[in-house]
């Protein structure tokens, strides 16, 4: 279940994400989303009902490519505008995919590039262009069903979304619940055009900076920029899997990926546990 107050400006887009968004939990586990339930909190003496429908088309519009029936929902009178979705899939229990399944060894996998969380940030202060802003929301209303496709395929069991906790959050829970470590290369971390100007501009959301903190005990860096720092811990809507696969699969899972229309990021790999008498977990970023 995923919910969430306007992150753009435009009510179908806004719809159209959250729907992508909501089902993005099921394709991380290896799943078909099969029924949703819309969740709608709407100020209705002061937002007219024809932008509610608007943002209604825009999730339906998504679900319906997704070959998910929405079967029903709930709407209440609420102070602030918020959509959302109750998904429920189905997989086989051997194609089940978690993200407590890493091993040393393997290699890091990302199907979608960072900065959703800067970028939304900026459009709401207006210091965002409409291009920058338009290739954000291009990329957040993709389906992440091509990716996960082709990670059954390919045998896949250690994935994860990146949402709200960010890469390096979402990572962590991967490394912890594996009792494993992770290397990235932050030069191979794919970042939206633009993403890096508006750090440095300070157009950071106050997620973000949670999630900096929550990784801080847990996140070594070697030389890096504070604005690549902020976008490691994006708070992502809509982000991309993050997969972790055997190094003599990689160019296997790289080639169903492509067939399925889907973008991959080589940006690390996971390795033994970093300190002996230390937490599991460690990330380290290079």
């Amino acid at each position: 279940m995923d919910f969430f107050t306007p992150i753009v400006d435009d009510p179908y887009d806004w719809g159209r994400i959250t729907a992508a968004n909501a089902l993005s939990d099921i394709y991380a586990m290896g799943a078909d989303p099969l029924t949703a339930l819309q969740l709608v909190g709407w100020p209705r003496d002061t937002l007219s009902f024809d932008i509610l429908g608007r943002v209604i088309k825009g999730g339906l519009s998504v679900m319906q490519d997704a070959g998910c029936t929405v079967v029903g929902g709930h709407s209440v009178d609420d102070a602030e505008p918020k959509y959302g979705f109750a998904v429920t899939g189905m997989a086989p229990p051997g194609e089940i995919t978690t993200n407590s399944a890493a091993e040393p060894g393997q290699v890091l996998i990302l199907t979608k590039p960072l900065g959703t969380g800067v970028i939304s940030t900026a459009a709401k202060h207006g210091t965002a262009s409409e291009e920058v802003v338009r290739a954000a929301v291009d990329m957040m209303v993709q389906l992440n069903r091509g990716a996960a496709t082709a990670a059954r395929r390919i045998g896949v069991k250690a994935v994860t979304d990146v949402t709200g906790f960010g890469l390096l959050g979402h990572l962590s829970e991967m490394t912890r619940g594996s009792g494993v470590s992770a290397e990235i290369d932050a030069e191979t971390v794919p970042v939206l055009e633009g993403v890096l100007d508006l750090c440095a501009k300070g157009e950071i959301s106050g997620g973000t900076k949670r999630n900096l903190t929550a990784v801080a005990h847990l996140t070594t860096y070697d030389h890096i920029h504070d604005d690549m720092r902020v976008v490691l811990a994006d708070a992502q809507t809509s982000g991309g899997l993050l997969m972790a696969v055997d190094k003599p699969l990689v160019n296997a899972l790289l080639s169903a990926l492509a067939d399925e229309g889907a973008k991959a990021f080589s940006i690390g790999r996971i390795i033994e546990k970093a300190f002996a008498h230390g937490p599991s977990g460690n990330i380290l970023v290079s």
